[in-house]
């Protein structure tokens, strides 16, 4: 059996360190371009990259293993993940590759694919990658990586975003706060916010190569929360690494997750007659009180493993409109079926300008349960049933949960982690139960 090398969102790991050294790196690439469906000529592969110092030497790695597998490559330079997903299906290309570990920090990297529809790839076409790689049969010749064909895409995947916004003037004036992570949006956001009218102010936009996500970004969005209440922003924008997530923050400094956004959204889609199929997909990760308020507005809740992708996949079984997680993943099927933080951001504001409502107004309508999210982490991910103590621990606290409230304990699928998430009626009372795993999980697997 091939080795598993994707994990939930691509290949993962420290840079320079396997599976994320340079030969294996090499081996991806000849094994993308093989096991691409077969068609005339040479494949084309885009690849696009974030701001991590170590993206440009993988990019070289990657595309000479494409490269002697007979493949053309592009590199679109530091560009977001949705970019490349877009530009991967509009130019066209047959595979977009994105070198990012999107919110995690700058030591760490990843290489995800997606197909030329724009979609990322399926599980079974992972497995055959891992297959050929797996194959000692075949090597890749030594040589040196050179540079890469270079394009600038910019323009074309901003005019595609600026779609989600038809009703820009019905804003007026709107001064708007954005962290762009020092990450891949730097150049994206700002540019494209500004072009279309509003008052910017944006930190977290000087990438060094090092400071991707670090203390900002979607994953830190305190100081933007500042930044908004000092400049009088009306709202604030907080993307992550690679920017196909969105955090917002209200004119009051409150964050909002992605579920409140999903919820804003889905009842504007709804009243507009372009929510198909009269229901949304989420991850089995968003609050309990997302699914209460959609239920009462007729929207049904559609929940699916922690993963874009699953969600994704999830859309396209059932062809609807609108997906996401509640790390501010969401998707909008009608403009492109994966996450992007600039869509999500342009979409809200539709919403805003729709509605003639500040964010504050529309986030409060979302009530969540308290939740609590622990993570522990592991040496080895054992199938926790096969550990008695932490079985009869989980079993305890489903039995007081039942009937008014959840639990969730699953592996990270990027990191050495377990996560246990409890909903509840008290806060104070789930964060205890999450504790008594959690206490389980140190002692036998810590």
């Amino acid at each position: 059996m091939a080795e598993r090398l994707f994990g939930t969102d691509g290949v993962r790991g420290k840079a320079g360190e396997p599976p994320l050294d340079a030969g294996t790196i090499r081996r991806l690439g000849v094994a993308l371009v093989r096991a691409l469906p077969a068609r005339p000529g040479a494949s084309r592969l885009l690849v696009g990259r974030d701001t991590r110092e170590s993206g440009a030497w993988i990019e070289r790695e990657l595309a000479y293993g494409a490269a002697w597998a007979g493949a053309a490559v592009t590199s679109a330079g530091i560009i977001s993940t949705p970019a490349v997903a877009f530009l991967t299906r509009s130019v066209p290309f047959d595979a977009g590759v994105v070198i990012s570990a999107s919110h995690n920090p700058f030591q760490d990297n990843g290489i995800k694919v997606f197909s030329g529809a724009g979609e990322k790839f399926t599980e079974a076409f992972e497995a055959h990658v891992e297959t050929i790689i797996a194959d000692r049969s075949w090597q890749v010749p030594d040589g040196a990586a050179g540079e890469l064909e270079h394009r600038d895409f910019a323009d074309k995947y901003l005019q595609h975003v600026r779609q989600a916004l038809p009703d820009r003037e019905r804003l007026g004036p709107f001064p708007i706060a954005l962290d762009c992570a020092n990450g891949a949006t730097t150049w994206l956001a700002p540019r494209l916010l500004c072009d279309m009218g509003f008052d910017v102010t944006a930190i977290a936009c000087a990438p060094d190569g090092r400071n991707i996500n670090l203390e900002c970004g979607s994953t830190h969005p305190r100081a933007l929360a500042r930044v908004v209440v000092e400049r009088g922003a009306r709202l604030g924008v907080a993307f992550d690494g690679d920017g196909d997530r969105a955090i917002f923050v209200d004119r009051q400094g409150r964050v909002v997750d992605g579920d409140a956004v999903m919820l804003m959204c889905a009842k504007h889609l709804k009243s507009a007659g372009r929510l198909r199929g009269d229901a949304i997909v989420a991850t089995v990760m968003s609050n309990i009180g997302l699914e209460l308020a959609l239920g009462e507005e007729g929207i049904g809740l559609v929940r699916c493993r922690v993963g874009d992708k699953y969600v994704m996949e999830e859309m396209v079984r059932r062809n609807l409109a609108l997906g996401g997680e509640q790390s501010g993943h969401i998707i909008f099927s009608d403009l492109l079926y994966t996450g992007d933080g600039l869509i999500t951001a342009l979409n809200v504001l539709q919403v805003i300008a729709a509605s003639g409502r500040e964010m504050d107004e529309l986030a409060a309508e979302f009530m969540p349960y308290p939740q609590v999210l622990v993570n522990v982490r592991v040496r080895r991910k054992t199938d926790l049933r096969e550990v008695p103590a932490i079985a009869g621990a989980i079993d305890r606290v489903e039995q007081r949960l039942e009937g008014h409230g959840r639990l969730l304990v699953r592996y990270s699928g990027t990191e050495p982690l377990l996560r246990i998430m409890l909903e509840g009626r008290d806060g104070g009372e789930i964060r205890q139960w999450a504790e008594e795993i959690a206490d389980q999980v140190r002692a036998h697997l810590g």
